[in-house]
């Protein structure tokens, strides 16, 4: 068991954030973006937007930050109840250590004790990546549908992302 502290993000987490993701950029399927798009502009637009209007929380560890989570609501005003555009990613090293469930359960956490007008948080999964697909479930995520040929993976097929939601309780 790798030992690690769940904290918000910082601005000074840049770099730290942004080599967390090109480790992770380097594994087909780790994210959405591939290595060279992970850009220091990509990066620091998720962590301001996160620390600005949303959430954005990183795992650190001696070796620096192994994970990351960050959403923050669409700007439109209709959506101000919803965190969309969630991102996670864990240092190749950590993953099964437990660093992604102790990052998304401290984000659900902040949003029931601290943002209680947050009623919806968002997230999109590719069809492929079942094992993620039933952790965010265990979470308390739903499907809500299947968006087909989304993905056009490297060898050029297609495959599905499926939109998943979790809801406060009540709602």
């Amino acid at each position: 068991m790798h030992d690690f502290l769940c904290r918000p993000a910082q601005a000074s987490d840049l770099d730290g954030i942004r080599n967390l993701y090109q480790q992770v950029a380097k594994i087909e399927g780790g994210l959405a973006r591939v290595e060279v798009e992970i850009t220091e502009d990509y990066i620091h637009h998720n962590l301001q937007q996160g620390i600005a209007r949303g959430i954005c929380i990183v795992a650190e560890a001696a070796q620096g930050i192994v994970g990351e989570i960050h959403c923050y609501p669409p700007t439109p005003r209709v959506f101000s109840h919803v965190l969309s555009d969630l991102t996670i990613a864990v240092h190749p090293n950590y993953q099964g250590k437990g660093v992604g469930r102790a990052i998304f359960t401290n984000l659900l956490e902040t949003v029931i004790q601290h943002r209680p007008e947050i009623l919806r948080v968002e997230l999109i999964a590719r069809e492929s990546n079942q094992k993620a697909i039933r952790f965010y479930q265990s979470l308390g995520f739903t499907i809500e549908g299947e968006m087909k040929n989304r993905i056009r993976r490297p060898d050029g097929a297609f495959e599905s992302d499926i939109p998943m939601a979790w809801l406060r309780s009540g709602q």
